[in-house]
């Protein structure tokens, strides 16, 4: 084995080991401290590893890069969620689905769907003692709980993630608990990982970057661990986004698919501005929002139809809750609130959006729309510092296609907010240190680009296809940010100036 795959792949085997004790310490709740100082160890292992890979052969990088993928993402199977409870209620809406009942209509602790519950969801006397325990009303004088969060209110997931839910609910064995959720999302996670790569390869570029997505701690601990079905709209994201360029002349696909990608998890919307760069006819936008727009709403009809209540379920009271409309309720928009007043965060972060998503969409560039998606995705958690660790998923699904790994420091913010805000219970002045820090690298990155001439468009990768031997002149040029990230090699000669 050539040496330099040897060390990386010690260093992927270094990671993995790491990845298995921080899954298997169950600190969350007992030392918050500790756990994050293991998350600490994970991205620095995962950054040598980058470093790393940066010169392993050509022909050894693909086959190391799967076999480190499957190697990292397993390691989430070997132990029970940690530091979520977010897939039981995954686990009890397709329990619900199956008996024929929209997950819509009732909340977990209803007394309609007792004839549901089982001692795993819903233990009773000493198993209620635990820290993630939910009180559930009782007649009778032994403790009724359940594992469940907020039990008292419906379901605020929508209809494709509701799908997956009944899917897996089927096909999984009788008492399997939690292990068919995070097995199906390593399987996804595992198909994010192809679609980046069969994109790249798509393209001609260097397939490295893929690594950022396939290596990276966040997969293994909140894609399957905690098995978040953000996972899902990840990888319906990246297809989407990857498909309006393998078939720009039906672009409709591209879109159906980023509906698909909204009808999970709703945050993908975000990426929408991304899928219009460059777009300057009205129809070509709406070959793309209107097959998304009606995905979105075919998906939520049949839920319509066989529902009593609304399908929007807890959505309203959780924008709520997390402090979208009351920044005083939590950690959002940190950053602003050191320089303006509470009451203007809101506003101000509509306003920056609509220009980053106009800039995207007028000065994007067509052939990279994963590129405009990254810009505004990246923004926005910068903007709303959110405090869970999950929603970074999409964030790092958007790296890997772009090659820009500075944003992978928004990405490690949330786990800073979610994890070591518990410490000293103050998650606001440590979602601004941290999205500050964040954003300072990512500025600085920027700017380092800018002055090194190493931009999004730039001459030191350039691949060129022929569409026939000996033809030049048919050759397509594709341009993608891997210079600044894995090094010069196989770059262009630049032009030499003529001497007087």
């Amino acid at each position: 084995m050539n040496p330099r795959t040897a060390l990386t792949a010690t260093a992927l085997a270094a990671l993995t080991t790491v990845l298995v004790l921080t899954i298997r310490y169950d600190g969350y709740f007992a030392d918050p401290g500790g756990l994050f100082w293991w998350y600490a160890a994970c991205w620095a292992l995962f950054a040598g590893a980058l470093l790393l890979l940066r010169r392993v052969p050509s022909s050894h990088v693909v086959p190391l890069l799967v076999a480190g993928a499957i190697a990292v993402t397993v390691t989430g199977l070997v132990a029970p969620p940690r530091t979520s409870t977010d897939s039981y209620r995954y686990a009890w809406d397709g329990r619900v689905q199956s008996a024929g009942v929209s997950p819509y209509d009732h909340a977990p602790q209803d007394p309609a769907l007792v004839r549901l519950r089982d001692p795993w969801l819903f233990p009773t006397g000493a198993a209620c003692s635990g820290p993630d325990r939910a009180h559930v009303p009782s007649a009778g004088p032994v403790p009724h709980c359940t594992r469940l969060n907020r039990p008292a209110v419906h379901t605020i997931y929508p209809p494709v993630a509701e799908a997956y839910f009944l899917t897996v609910d089927r096909l999984s064995p009788e008492g399997a608990r939690h292990k068919p959720l995070q097995i199906g999302s390593a399987l996804i996670a595992l198909c994010v990982t192809g679609a980046v790569l069969l994109v790249l390869r798509r393209r001609g570029t260097d397939p490295r970057p893929a690594a950022y997505w396939a290596w990276c701690p966040v997969v293994p601990i909140e894609a399957v661990n905690n098995a978040h079905v953000d996972v899902l709209g990840a990888l319906c994201a990246v297809t989407g986004l990857g498909l309006l360029t393998v078939l720009p002349h039906r672009r409709s696909a591209g879109g159906l698919v980023l509906g698909a990608a909204i009808a999970t998890k709703l945050m993908p919307a975000v990426v929408l501005p991304g899928a219009l760069s460059g777009i300057r006819r009205a129809r070509d936008a709406a070959a793309v929002l209107l097959p998304a727009a009606a995905f979105t709403a075919l998906a939520y009809t049949p839920y319509v139809l066989l529902s009593d209540g609304s399908v929007l379920g807890y959505l309203g009271g959780y924008v709520e809750e997390e402090g979208y409309d009351d920044p005083a309720a939590g950690p959002r928009y940190a950053l602003l609130r050191l320089v303006l007043p509470d009451s203007w965060a809101l506003p101000v972060v509509l306003a920056v959006m609509a220009a980053v998503s106009l800039y995207v969409m007028r000065r994007g560039d067509p052939h990279r729309p994963w590129s405009g998606a990254l810009l505004v995705t990246g923004w926005a958690f910068a903007l709303l510092t959110p405090g869970y660790s999950w929603y970074a998923l999409l964030l790092v699904a958007l790296v890997a296609l772009d090659g820009r790994w500075e944003w992978l420091g928004v990405a490690l913010a949330g786990p800073a907010v979610y994890v070591f805000g518990r410490v000293f219970d103050q998650r606001q002045p440590t979602a601004a240190i941290a999205y500050g820090l964040a954003v300072l690298f990512v500025l600085a990155a920027a700017a380092a680009r800018r002055r090194h001439g190493t931009g999004a468009r730039r001459p030191e990768d350039v691949s060129i296809r022929a569409s026939g031997p000996g033809s030049p002149s048919s050759a397509r040029i594709t341009r993608g940010p891997i210079h600044a990230t894995f090094g010069r090699r196989g770059s262009l000669p630049r032009r030499r100036r003529a001497q007087p």
